[in-house]
């Protein structure tokens, strides 16, 4: 990597032209993630991708100028002290959070490049047109701060911020509350029939550790094979798989857990009153992220959970 006081003039140029161009593609690849679901940001992006454009037209008619048709290819990583990305293919799907964060960053980074590149330069047209472009970066955070003004009186930012909160939970809450349903209520059964068919609170642990585990798994897998989330925006399968795996497997170590303890009585005690605990959160879960009203939500859930309860207790003690 050469240090950017090495470059020469001409050096300069062809990185700027190269940043330029680099920044303006990213800008349509956020622009053209991000319109199904925030059409507004999407045509900031797209607004950003212009200028990016117009400055790059701008460096290359002064290169030509100057120094030929002839651009050497100088890019970001060929250089010290830029920030390296990773390519946006990389890292999809792109949340809204993260485009903004990014932005800023390239912004930051450009602006820091052509202040640096006005004090490496002696030529009076490129110092200037590095000075002109250096003060148009500066006024793109005041763009953003318009754009992000017009979102608000527009009502764009609300929309958005719903749409935030539906992805959220078709990609998080949804697989993470099946998993936590499946998890706390599937593994009661086989754990409390092995409690009171045994009355070792060693065995019964060992056997409600299989069972959440062996559920989390499968969970996990059966999450991440449903779909590709490509049609109905539920996000990665890994990441849906993932969640809902843990969320199962940690559903069922709840009420297991608690047959650690050596008396059997205080262990099934204690069990009981996670297995509450857990239908409980369960019951809110449903009630805050998917419109459930509360009194049907914990009577869908606690019903159900008795039901299974009750069923390990009879099994077990049969």
């Amino acid at each position: 990597m050469r240090s950017f006081k090495s470059l020469s003039e001409r050096e300069v140029l062809a990185l700027a032209i190269s940043l330029e161009e680099e920044d303006a593609r990213i800008y349509d690849d956020f622009a053209e993630a991000l319109q199904a679901d925030y059409p507004a940001t999407a045509k900031a992006l797209q607004q950003m991708r212009a200028e990016e454009d117009g400055h790059r037209h701008r460096l290359i008619e002064l290169h030509r100028q100057k120094f030929g048709e002839h651009i050497p290819l100088i890019r970001r990583h060929d250089v010290k002290g830029f920030v390296q990305r990773k390519p946006i293919w990389l890292v999809r799907p792109l949340g809204l959070k993260a485009v903004q964060k990014q932005v800023e960053e390239m912004e930051l980074e450009t602006k820091r490049f052509y202040t640096k590149a006005v004090q490496q330069t002696t030529d009076a047209g490129i110092r200037q047109l590095l000075g002109d472009l250096a003060e148009e970066e500066r006024k793109h955070q005041s763009l953003a701060e318009e754009l992000e003004a017009e979102r608000r009186v527009s009502g764009a930012e609300e929309e958005e911020a719903a749409t935030r909160k539906r992805l959220f939970v078709l990609q998080v809450v949804q697989p993470g509350l099946a998993g936590l349903m499946d998890g706390s209520v599937s593994t009661l059964a086989p754990l409390f029939a092995a409690a009171f068919a045994t009355r070792n609170p060693h065995e019964t642990f060992l056997v409600g550790l299989a069972a959440s585990l062996g559920a989390g798994i499968s969970m996990g897998f059966a999450e991440a094979l449903s779909d590709d989330g490509s049609l109905t925006g539920r996000g990665r399968p890994f990441t849906r798989g993932v969640v809902c795996g843990l969320m199962t497997a940690l559903g069922g170590l709840g009420h297991s857990l608690p047959y650690l303890i050596p008396s059997f009585n205080i262990a099934t005690i204690v069990a009981v009153a996670v297995v509450a605990v857990e239908l409980g959160i369960i019951s809110y879960i449903r009630h805050h992220y998917m419109d459930t009203p509360l009194t049907s939500a914990i009577f869908q859930v606690v019903v159900g959970g008795v039901l299974v309860f009750l069923t390990g207790i009879l099994i077990g003690s049969s």
